[in-house]
């Protein structure tokens, strides 16, 4: 299949009640208003297409983009191609996930991290907090550098309640990510939780909060979870 072909097929699946939807959550045109169960049926048919990935993501569609996400080859994810992909999430469901999940599952995921979280821009920011998150769910303790962890632990506990509104979410996130998917580090991360205390974030017209990240850790805890890895980061 083609770009174009899938276009034509998101346009006949979109819904005016999503798009609504969507737009309260900060989504602007274009898009068709997919529902992701609809965007999950097509990745099941397609599975894995990296050109058509590519070629999805660089029309702009916001629902193409995301699909372009589910059946990207991460592993041949190049850092110009992150990079890319990163400059052109235009909002939090493409910043904060679709590019996040494929930079975790590339080769560069760290590097990408650890550039993005410098940057200036509020929502490239963001999205390297939640490439971190994503690595952590993914991979292996062993194949983590703990003390980095550590020092980015210490970092948001000194910092997140001077960092722009999508960055406080992103870290906070990153505390609970670490908390529940490193075993060594998860009482450091509680504690910097604790620490933190409550984070504001707005999250414009919606219901949505943000957790409360010792709760969060505290409840995996209770499920005896801690630790237990996903085999990907893509949901």
């Amino acid at each position: 299949m083609t770009a174009d072909e899938i276009l034509d097929e998101l346009r006949g699946l979109g819904s005016e009640s999503i798009k609504k939807v969507l737009m309260k959550h900060g989504a602007r045109e274009p898009f068709y208003g997919v529902k992701i169960e609809h965007l999950k049926k097509i990745q099941k048919r397609i599975r894995t297409n990296h050109q058509l990935a590519l070629d999805l993501y660089d029309t702009g569609v916001s629902d193409a983009m995301y699909l372009a996400g589910l059946i990207a080859d991460d592993a041949q994810m190049t850092k110009k191609d992150l990079q890319r992909w990163v400059e052109q999430a235009y909002w939090y469901m493409l910043s904060e996930y679709t590019v996040p999940w494929v930079a975790a599952g590339s080769k560069h995921g760290p590097a990408m991290a650890r550039k993005w979280i410098e940057s200036k821009k509020e929502n490239i920011a963001a999205a390297g907090w939640t490439t971190w998150s994503s690595l952590v769910a993914v991979k292996d303790d062993d194949e983590l550098d703990l003390d980095e962890l550590t020092q980015l632990l210490e970092r948001v506990q000194e910092t997140i309640h001077e960092q722009p509104n999508r960055v406080r979410g992103a870290m906070n996130s990153f505390v609970i990510a670490v908390g529940c998917y490193v075993l060594p580090l998860s009482k450091r991360a509680l504690q910097a939780a604790k620490a933190i205390g409550v984070v504001e974030v707005d999250m414009g017209d919606t219901a949505c909060k943000v957790p409360y990240a010792p709760d969060y850790i505290k409840k995996v805890d209770a499920r005896g979870a801690i630790g237990k890895k996903r085999k990907t980061a893509k949901c």
